[in-house]
C-alpha cells in the first residue's frame, strides 16, 4: 500500500508540473492561476499547495528538473560522438531539436521564466550553468586535440553561443511564420559561424 501511496504522490506532483507547463504556455506566467493548472491536472486547488508553496515555486520547479532531463539527453548524444568539432554541432543540433520537440516547455523556459523577478534578480539558476558547462567542456576538449584555438576562453564562448541559441529559439517560438526558421539549417549555420572562428585550421 505504501508503495501505490507513493506512486499516486508521484502521479499527482507530475501531473501538476505538466498542467502548469501548458497553462503558463498558453496563458503567460503572471496570468496562469493555480486554479487553472488544477483542472488541467484534474486535481483539487488546495493539493497543488501539498507540493509547492506558490506559482513561482513550481515555475522554478519547472526549470530545474526540466534542465536536469535536457542535460541529461545532451550528455548521452554527446556520448556517441567523438571529436570536438562534431560534438559542438551535436550540442548546438541538440538544443533546436529539443525546442521543437518541446515548444510549450521552451516558450515556459525561455520567456515566461524571464517573468519572474525571483529568477531574475535572487535565484542562482545551476542547472544552467551546468548546461553551458557542456559547451565550455567540448572548448577544452577541442583545445587539448589542437583543432580549437588556445586563445579562446571557453567561459566567454559558452556565454556567447548561448546567446546565439537563445534568441534564435525566442524567434521561432514567438514566430507566426516558424518556417523562416528551418532549424536544421539554423544548426549548420550557427555551427559554421561559430566553428570559422574557433578551429586553428
Amino acid at each position: 500500500m505504501a508503495g501505490s501511496s507513493k506512486r499516486n504522490q508521484n502521479d499527482k506532483r507530475t501531473r501538476i508540473i505538466d498542467a502548469a507547463i501548458q497553462v503558463i504556455a498558453e496563458k503567460s506566467y503572471h496570468l496562469a492561476r493555480i486554479s487553472d493548472i488544477a483542472k488541467v491536472a484534474s486535481v483539487a486547488d488546495g493539493t497543488i499547495y501539498l507540493y509547492f508553496k506558490n506559482k513561482e515555486a513550481i515555475l522554478l520547479t519547472i526549470f530545474e528538473e526540466k534542465m536536469e532531463e535536457l542535460i541529461g539527453i545532451v550528455r548521452l548524444e554527446l556520448d556517441a560522438i567523438t571529436g570536438a568539432e562534431d560534438r559542438l554541432l551535436c550540442f548546438i543540433e541538440q538544443h533546436f531539436i529539443q525546442v521543437r520537440r518541446h515548444p510549450e516547455l521552451a516558450r515556459v523556459l525561455q520567456i515566461e521564466l524571464r517573468q519572474s523577478s525571483h529568477f531574475i534578480h535572487d535565484y542562482r539558476p545551476e542547472s544552467l550553468w551546468e548546461y553551458l558547462k557542456i559547451a565550455s567542456e567540448i572548448i577544452k576538449e577541442g583545445q587539448e586535440e589542437g583543432v580549437f584555438r588556445p586563445d579562446i576562453d571557453p567561459f566567454i564562448f559558452q556565454w556567447s553561443l548561448f546567446g546565439a541559441l537563445d534568441e534564435l529559439s525566442v524567434q521561432w517560438i514567438l514566430s507566426k511564420k516558424r518556417e523562416r526558421f528551418p532549424f536544421q539549417q539554423v544548426a549548420q549555420q550557427i555551427g559554421s559561424v561559430f566553428l570559422s572562428g574557433l578551429t586553428t585550421k
